[in-house]
This record gives structure tokens, sequence and C-alpha cells, in this order.
């Protein structure tokens, strides 16, 4: 009777070991088939084509007809390229341009809507509101404004005698860079003001109490407290700013198509001539993985510079 007992109690025990390890599996197949979709999604179009145009940057790819390998000659090629160099400077230009103004205008917004007033949510949702608007439609719209025969912007400065003759805000790089460049401040500056007031809002307000207490004046809040707590929001809002900046197409190719002369060409608009108007496909993916380097570096240097003595 013991020996029959011992071996009854074994086997109640070994049935709902192996009935959790079916419910253990069941729960990570349950598991992999909710990622399934979206990993599918990234590997046929992001994990494969970023393989393919790495390829591609080996080769002379025309539109049409065979392909070439031919090394690294599309990457040498990009020394003598004076379009691309001109290109990367315009856009390292616009970046110093836009980066700062981005931040600033948006840390300002954030320090004034950092309040439990009543009429806040409406000011977010206002101060928020240019930056669903999409990249073409808010460039139609200030293309218009600063339109030098019936434009808003001339219209105005010529009734108040700013001015004494319209200008071609977008004819020279000399106006139309600062153009475009109030024009993505306008419109991206509610993007920073979001992300650095939930910084913000994650500051104890025992923090400033003390400061007040020590008689600390609201600058020197701002200067010793805040912006050291906000290290993290601001290093995540100057990464996004930049790899936005960088990578600005869609503004200058409604606004300015590039011109005159190419003056106004971004790196990127470069890289989309090339493979989508002159048919060099090899070439265009070659300028793209130099892109993504240089990118890659900047963020990497703008983590390390944004991190505390102690690493965090």
């Amino acid at each position: 009777m013991g020996i029959a007992t011992n071996q009854q109690v074994q086997v109640s025990i070994k049935k709902p070991v192996k009935r959790r390890n079916f419910k253990l599996r069941k729960y990570k197949l349950s598991h992999i088939c909710f990622i399934l979709p979206a990993l599918l999604l990234n590997l046929i179009f992001f994990v494969y084509p970023f393989i393919k145009s790495f390829i591609m940057s080996f080769y002379k790819w025309p539109i049409m007809g065979e392909s070439t390998f031919i090394g690294l000659t599309n990457y040498l090629n990009l020394l003598k390229d004076g379009t691309f160099w001109s290109s990367l400077w315009f856009t390292a230009k616009y970046t110093l341009i836009v980066t700062p103004a981005l931040f600033l205008v948006g840390f300002i917004l954030a320090l004034l809507i950092n309040n439990r007033l009543r009429a806040t949510s409406f000011f977010r949702s206002v101060y928020f509101m240019p930056v669903v608007i999409s990249m073409v439609s808010c460039s139609l719209m200030w293309l218009w404004i600063y339109n030098d025969l019936y434009g808003m912007l001339n219209y105005y400065l010529l009734k108040f005698h700013i001015i004494n003759e319209p200008i071609v805000w977008m004819g020279q790089a000399s106006t139309s860079l600062p153009a475009i460049s109030f024009m993505i401040t306008w419109k991206m500056a509610g993007f920073t003001m979001v992300i650095l007031l939930s910084g913000l809002q994650s500051i104890s307000e025992e923090v400033y109490e003390a400061a007040k207490t020590d008689g600390a004046s609201k600058w020197q809040q701002i200067l010793y407290i805040t912006i050291p707590l906000l290290k993290p929001s601001i290093g995540l809002s100057l990464v996004i700013s930049v790899i936005g900046s960088v990578l600005a197409f869609e503004q200058f190719l409604v606004m300015t198509h590039g011109g005159p002369s190419n003056s106004t060409t971004t790196v990127v608009h470069h890289i989309y001539n090339t493979s989508f108007k002159y048919f060099n496909l090899g070439y265009g993916s070659a300028m793209t993985f130099i892109l993504l380097v240089i990118l890659i570096i900047f963020s990497v240097f703008q983590v390390k510079m944004m991190r505390d003595p102690a690493g965090n």
C-alpha cells in the first residue's frame, strides 16, 4: 500500500508540471503571433531594402539593364563630387540654424505651459497644432506667404514701410535659408515642446520649493535646477532635431526646387536627384550610407555630451 501511494503522489506531481509547460509554450506562442506581423513588415520594408541598398552601393546600377560590380568606385567618386559636398555643407548650415531655434522656442513654450492654469490645455493644443500638418501642405502655405507678388509677408512689410520693394524670398539662398528655417521652427517647435514638457513635469515641486527657501531667483532655478535635470529630454530633442534637419527634403523640394543653381539643395535632395532623376541608383546608395555614418557619429557624440559625469 505504501508503495502504491508513493507512485500515485509522483504521478499527481508530474501532471501539473506538464500542464504548466504546455501553458508556458502556448503563452510564448501567442506572444510570437502578436509580434510576427510587425516583424515581417520590418523585414520586408526595412531590413531587406537596407541590405539591398548596401549591396547596390558597390555596383553601377542603372534603372534598366545589367548592373556591373565596380567595388569602391562609387565611394571614391564621392570625394570628387563637388555637388555632394556643397549640398552637405548647405545641410550643415541649415541644421546649425534650425536645431538651436527649435530647442529655444520649444523650451520657452514648455516653460510657459508648465502650470495648472485653466487655459493651459488650450494653448498646448494650439502650439502643437502645426506639427500635425503635413510638410508638403505646410510648405505650400508658407510659399504663398513668401510670394513676392501677392504674399502676405511682403504686403505687410511694404505697408509699414519696412522695405521699399518686394523681396523674392525663394530667389536666393541668403533669403530662402532663413525663411525656410523660420517655417520649420514654427511647424516643429511644438514637438520639441512636448518632449521638454514631459521632462519638466517629472521634476518634483519640492526641489523648486527648497530653492526658493534658499533665496534662488527664477532664472537661477532654471539655470541650476531645470536645465541639469532636463538633460535626458534635452538630449533626446536635440538628437531628433539634428536627424530631422539632416534629412530635410520636402520643404526644399516644394519651396525652392534646390535652386537657384543648386544653392539650396540638401544632401537628401541630391541623393533623390541622383537616384530617381538621373537613375544612378548605385551612386545614390553610396551617398545614403555615407550620410548614415555621419548621422550615427553625430548622434553618438550628442548622447555622450549630454551624459552627466556619473555616466547616466
